[in-house]
């Protein structure tokens, strides 16, 4: 039996090349060698207040956006996170047994409450539904960037205490990230990672982005005060635009050397722009054929749904009876 992959993305903002390349590119690699559920978690993106028609059409836009890059439905189960009604559940029934400070204590929370006067309780609770997400389908790989990776330990010290309290339910997610692909950063600020929040229109590139566009973001894209390429002496916006086409073109370090050694910044931004565009007019091209059909998403979302409901029934219930409350039999 394979063991089981799970992870998601919020249905906010616009899915980048980032989102693409440090995420999406590669659960496409993956999910045959494990039973994979990937979510569109808008429980998590109304954290912070979202326009509801805005909202459903993100839902519906980003699952067609994880077929379009290769997500097999046949195999992988796509499942919008609040069709199963278990997630929030769970989430209740993780919070009863989590202490409070392990929640003031996550970094995320620090930064967000002391950037704003006021945030939604949801902020601080983020993690236990995040939690709740891993553990409710039993997951034993969660494959998320080093950003998540204090609530992914989180996840796991929740499941060991309701196991010490209750008893065994739980499987323990692994701590050993999958390796995933590359770390790209923001066009304007690349000291930053690309980030579908940020609202500067040259910050990143989006997967939908016509060709037009994504060159001119690209060729404003921050490089240094060198008129030329130099390994020997990179700054950060050099090194991020070179990154993204060997992320998109599979070139080796060497080839990568011998090409761009010496280049001007015009010419490398200009070459970065076509191998962007060029790779991701695929993706876009079967999105457009996805999309044409107004009822092919929801259907997807519904078999998902449907699949995953089982486990997800099963846990809550477990959980449940664990713990005392009751359940009809």
């Amino acid at each position: 039996m394979k063991p089981r992959v799970l992870s998601g993305v919020q249905p906010s903002g616009n899915l980048h090349i980032g989102n693409y390349l440090g995420a999406l590119k590669n659960w496409v690699k993956i999910q045959y060698d494990y039973e994979s559920i990937f979510c569109i978690v808008d429980l998590h993106a109304i954290t912070v207040y979202q326009s509801p028609e805005e909202l459903r059409a993100k839902i519906l836009e980003l699952t067609a956006l994880f077929l379009a890059a290769g997500i097999d439905p046949k195999h992988s189960a796509i499942v919008a996170q609040s069709t199963v009604h278990g997630h929030a559940e769970l989430a209740w029934l993780l919070t009863c047994v989590t202490p409070e400070g392990w929640l003031y204590r996550m970094t995320q929370y620090k930064a967000k409450s002391e950037a704003q006067e006021t945030i939604g309780a949801g902020i601080l609770l983020y993690p236990v539904l995040m939690a709740a997400d891993i553990l409710i389908y039993q997951a034993n790989v969660v494959p998320v960037g080093e950003d998540q990776k204090q609530h992914l330990e989180l996840a796991r010290d929740i499941a060991q205490r309701f196991n010490s309290l209750y008893g065994e339910t739980f499987v323990m997610p692994e701590t050993r990230l999958p390796a995933v692909g590359a770390r790209v950063m923001g066009l304007d600020d690349p000291e930053k990672k690309m980030s579908k929040s940020e609202k500067g229109s040259g910050h990143a590139v989006a997967l939908l982005d016509p060709p037009n566009v994504i060159r001119k973001k690209i060729m404003r894209a921050t490089t240094d005060s060198n008129p030329a390429v130099s390994f020997e002496n990179m700054g950060p916006g050099v090194r991020n635009l070179l990154a993204i086409f060997q992320a998109f073109g599979d070139w080796t370090d060497d080839q990568m050397k011998r090409h761009f050694e010496g280049m001007r910044y015009g010419d490398l931004k200009k070459q970065v722009a076509e191998m962007v565009a060029a790779s991701l007019e695929p993706l876009q091209q079967r999105y457009r054929e996805i999309t044409a059909d107004p009822g092919y998403v929801d259907r997807i979302l519904a078999e998902g749904c449907e699949r995953v409901s089982p486990i997800a029934n099963s846990t809550v219930n477990l959980a449940k009876r664990r713990m005392g409350i009751y359940t009809r039999s």
